[in-house]
């Protein structure tokens, strides 16, 4: 009986620079991917919260490169920045998931409205104009529910790389007394 189900065993590459991180490399690719493919439509649809997300998806990269970088120097500013970074992936799932709510496909909103009336009666014009808006330029929940599941991911690795980073330094380093007090002990033992 042969098992097919396991992978072939393949060690990591090395990381000599934050960008050989998996997790940098992620972020970077959803920060284009929502630059390039989202914000165009959050654009036109007047997401209210557009500046938030695109910030956060501009910002994880950076953070995680950032921490790579000190976390030999201060080593709780790089957990610190790792904390950030998934706390950042957090909310940018948030602000994905809002987008979502708020600006359903065009086939849900046109089957919703005809389930009414079709003429937008007792409809403000701000009402009026988003519905024009997102039949126009609806979001695609299959690209906005991708990243989400990446945003998630990426968080559980960063949470993965943060527990990796804690374990080296974990080991008590041995406390070398000051010299005031090396200098009692020693009147104390004559």
């Amino acid at each position: 009986m042969t098992y097919t189900t396991f992978k072939k065993y393949a060690p990591k590459k090395p990381v000599h620079k934050f960008t050989d991180l998996e997790v940098y490399q992620q972020t970077l690719a959803l920060s284009v991917i929502i630059m390039k493919d989202l914000k165009p439509k959050l654009i036109i649809l007047e997401y209210p919260f557009l500046e938030n997300l695109t910030n956060g998806a501009i910002s994880l990269p950076l953070w995680i490169a950032e921490a790579h970088s000190v976390r030999f120097g201060d080593h709780a500013v790089g957990l610190g920045l790792l904390e950030k970074v998934m706390s950042g992936c957090n909310k940018m799932v948030v602000y994905l998931e809002q987008a979502k709510g708020i600006y359903r496909p065009a086939a849900e909103v046109a089957s919703s409205l005809r389930s009414r009336d079709l003429s937008q009666v007792g409809q403000s014009d701000d009402q009026r104009s988003a519905t024009n808006k997102i039949g126009t330029g609806a979001l695609d929940p299959d690209l906005i529910d991708d990243l989400i599941k990446r945003y998630h991911d990426v968080r559980t690795k960063v949470f993965r790389l943060s527990k990796s980073w804690q374990k080296w330094y974990d080991v008590p380093l041995p406390k070398l007394p000051s010299i005031e007090k090396r200098e009692q002990r020693d009147k104390i033992n004559i």
